[in-house]
């Protein structure tokens, strides 16, 4: 579904300065600093309306997240949440996730989150998966040695998909369920699993399957 372009909301995303970084490639190799001493940094790609990174980011003050979204409506409707609660550990970057390799230095990134990632079904579209080979060499580049990559989707062939590019790029696969809402296991996995996006909410109240693993970068 195409989002309709609403009136004057670039210059309203402008208007959050204090959770939109204009310039985020001038922080590379300068985020650890910048989130503060000892803080993990936790990425997520791809927003939406920023429901679920804000809940984490409340509930794991200690850890600094940072939102990348494309979209300018929905980055807009996630800027409004963290305003709401002044959000201290949340800041949100407006670009394509193909310019995270020149927005973060090598290991500078401790986690980086996949919700429900425009599937792409086509077989001419692989290469626009956020799970594709290309997508992953620059997660590796960003993510620290034992950093994690956890993914959600809807989608059972992307699933299929990225579980197949995980393990063929030198991941480790841990997590791996097949409908996460229904897995025994769920309860001993970390907050990401628990927390809902708007999407997987309006899913799970369908019965769909969610569909979750954790992807942990080897040597490659």
């Amino acid at each position: 579904m195409r989002l309709r372009r609403l009136p004057g909301v670039r210059q309203a995303l402008l208007q959050h300065s204090r959770w939109l970084i204009a310039e985020p490639e001038k922080l590379k190799n300068g985020w650890r600093r910048y989130a503060g001493p000892g803080r993990e940094i936790h990425l997520e790609l791809g927003v939406g309306r920023g429901s679920f990174i804000n809940t984490l980011a409340q509930n794991c003050p200690g850890i600094f997240w940072v939102g990348a979204e494309l979209r300018e409506e929905v980055l807009l409707a996630a800027l409004k949440k963290a305003a709401s609660w002044e959000a201290p550990n949340l800041v949100f970057l407006w670009l394509n996730i193909e310019q995270i390799p020149a927005v973060f230095g090598e290991g500078e990134v401790d986690r980086i989150y996949l919700n429900f990632s425009d599937p792409w079904p086509k077989n001419r579209q692989t290469k626009r998966r956020l799970t594709h080979p290309r997508f992953l060499a620059g997660y590796r580049q960003v993510l620290r040695p034992a950093g994690e990559i956890h993914l959600k989707t809807d989608n059972r062939e992307f699933f299929t998909f990225s579980l197949a590019q995980f393990g063929s790029q030198g991941f480790t696969l841990q997590e791996v369920t097949a409908d996460l809402h229904r897995d025994p296991a769920k309860a001993t996995w970390g907050l990401s699993a628990q927390v809902m996006t708007e999407y997987e909410k309006r899913y799970t109240a369908r019965a769909q399957p969610i569909y979750r693993c954790v992807a942990i970068p080897g040597d490659f």
